[in-house]
């Protein structure tokens, strides 16, 4: 069943961001309306790719979304995308760390998304973006489940950027909780569905 997961259930499972971002912190968890064959995994990355908040069909979100938009325009959060260092770090992306046997994303494997994807592998994909606050990570996972089908996960690590970064992240923990996660859950469940 989708719903918020405790940041354990995700976090302690052996996925290969582990090893790539062990200075970030896992701060939400949850279970995905996606169950399917190791193969289907393809499908739900393809999902995450395109979905774009523009698409959504909570007025609530949507307004989030554009009030942070023009937030981040007049206040600067987002003059360079992708192009600052990682807090803390000399590197400006996550591609910049992986071991010699995983395999940077193209930039094109992002579709509509703005986050830059950084690899993937057969249950795992993690897709990054770095603004004026905070330096995310949104990693999908495909849980093996005991009748053979997998489920997906999603875990969003973050580094906050600067003095204000932490503030910024506590001030909007409770939008994403109960108003933007449980929509973005809404619009999987219906993509995932729709794919026939």
């Amino acid at each position: 069943m989708a719903g918020r997961l405790e940041t354990s259930k995700h976090g302690d499972l052996p996925w290969r961001i582990g090893e790539v971002a062990p200075d970030f912190k896992l701060i939400d968890a949850w279970a995905l309306p996606a169950r399917g064959t190791l193969e289907e995994f393809a499908d739900l990355r393809e999902i995450f790719a395109n979905i774009g908040p523009d698409e959504d069909d909570s007025r609530l979100s949507s307004a989030l979304f554009a009030l942070r938009a023009w937030l981040g325009k007049r206040l600067g959060w987002d003059r360079r995308i992708n192009t600052l260092p990682i807090p803390g770090c000399t590197e400006t992306s996550l591609r910049e760390r992986l071991p010699a046997d995983l395999d940077a994303e193209k930039d094109d494997a992002a579709g509509e998304s703005p986050f830059r994807p950084v690899y993937r592998t057969k249950d795992e994909w993690a897709a990054e973006l770095s603004n004026g606050t905070v330096h995310a990570i949104l990693h999908l996972g495909w849980v093996p489940r005991t009748d053979g089908s997998y489920r997906g996960q999603l875990g969003v690590y973050v580094k906050p950027r600067g003095r204000f970064g932490p503030l910024y992240m506590a001030l909007i923990a409770p939008f994403r909780h109960y108003i933007v996660y449980p929509a973005l859950m809404r619009r999987i469940g219906r993509a995932w569905k729709a794919r026939a």
